[in-house]
């Protein structure tokens, strides 16, 4: 895929987002959903559909063309994410969290870490992603207790992070840490570092998970972690927690495409079920009853894509869009599950058959309320901005 030129938020012209899109859609169609049902019973990384997606250009998706990237817009990019999550949205998550790691380093890094990462992200050469979360230590990210201490030129890191996506396979991380553990507030001693797998950078285990299968999702583990202090993310300690902040606007914007992905998917084949299964003599789509279901899950699907496509607008213009990727990842989330519950009742008994893809979409889409801060907190962060932004 190939984009024209053009300045980091100004997105792509009609014409070449139609043909990334049109790319993307051939690919799903060809290469993703006929190996997703079997991938995903087997917990198979997908190998293969990995290569693909670095061949596609996926990893620099975001990354500016002048690093190799894509340099696709935010709102590109969710349509990009929707399209593949229709059919599967685990290999979504592993170029996705790939580039919010490198979204840190473009924004923050400093110019020999763009220049010497960057066109390694941008290609797949190296990939990972971002490390915040600890056992102890989720949605609270200022309660972290993995810790870099300086030694001369170098930093050396002690902890565990886990839910790691990317984990076992990936090679480089953006990882948070505290350098400062005194101090008060507690973010202002928080640090992001850009680790490379190596001694004492080690995968404690890979996570078997009810949903979300074929992603490693793995513990991290530091002991003696050396690391140079040149790999601190813009060279200056104290900033990890607006550097790790930053990053989510985009994964959540990610979390909110892939649900209006996994709603779509499970309207879709509740639409065609609904139009194949008869009973009493007519097919159920006839019955009120389910077309009461189909008719809302269908606005649903309109309702969380809109709210997609204004978070996503509003960070390609740079603008602060914390309430708007909030209620984006809060409402697709919650429609992801809705329909996919919904589209169970449609099938009937055959939804409980892993010969339907209806039963993954059930199971995959709880972790869309989950991921990238829980919908309770998303709900807290919407409100006070409302009260922030709507002063009396």
């Amino acid at each position: 895929m190939t984009t024209q030129p053009r300045g980091r938020h100004s997105g792509a012209s009609p014409e070449d987002e139609a043909q990334v899109l049109d790319t993307i859609d051939r690919w799903v169609e060809k290469e993703v959903r006929p190996i997703a049902r079997k991938l995903d019973q087997a917990d198979e990384y997908p190998a293969d559909l990995v290569q693909q997606m670095k061949e596609l250009g996926l990893f620099g998706a975001t990354i500016g063309q002048e690093w190799g990237g894509l340099g696709l817009s935010a709102t590109t990019y969710a349509k990009v994410v929707a399209r593949i999550s229709q059919a599967w949205m685990a290999p979504t998550g592993i170029f996705n969290s790939h580039l919010i790691m490198a979204a840190c380093v473009e924004r923050n890094g400093t110019e020999e870490q763009k220049r010497r990462y960057l066109p390694r992200f941008a290609t797949g050469e190296l990939r990972g992603g971002i490390g915040l979360t600890e056992p102890n230590a989720g949605t609270d990210l200022q309660g972290i207790r993995t810790v870099a201490r300086r030694d001369g030129d170098d930093y050396v890191i002690d902890g565990t992070k886990t839910w790691i996506t990317n984990g076992v396979y990936g090679t480089c991380f953006a990882v948070l840490t505290k350098t400062d553990p005194e101090a008060e507030p507690r973010h202002k001693g928080m640090s992001m570092f850009i680790a490379e797998k190596g001694p004492g950078f080690t995968v404690g285990r890979k996570i078997r998970k009810l949903g979300y299968r074929s992603i490693d999702s793995a513990e991290l583990v530091f002991e003696n972690f050396r690391i140079g202090a040149d790999q601190l993310v813009g060279g200056i300690e104290g900033r990890g927690f607006h550097h790790a902040v930053g990053g989510l606007e985009l994964g959540r914007i990610n979390v909110a495409a892939r649900g209006v992905g996994l709603a779509t998917g499970a309207f879709k084949d509740a639409l065609a079920y609904a139009q194949q299964r008869q009973t009493f003599g007519k097919p159920i789509a006839q019955h009120q009853a389910i077309q009461l279901k189909l008719a809302d899950m269908a606005t649903r699907v309109e309702a969380a894509r809109l709210l997609v496509e204004q978070a996503a607008r509003k960070y390609d213009t740079g603008e602060r869009c914390d309430l708007e990727a909030g209620m984006a990842k809060l409402f697709a989330s919650e429609t992801a599950v809705e329909n996919s519950l919904e589209a169970m009742r449609i099938f009937g008994g055959y939804s409980y058959s892993v010969d339907f893809d209806v039963e993954r979409y059930y199971r995959d889409s709880p972790l869309m309320c989950i991921g990238e801060g829980t919908n309770e907190m998303q709900r807290i962060i919407i409100a006070r901005q409302l009260v922030e932004r709507n002063p009396v």
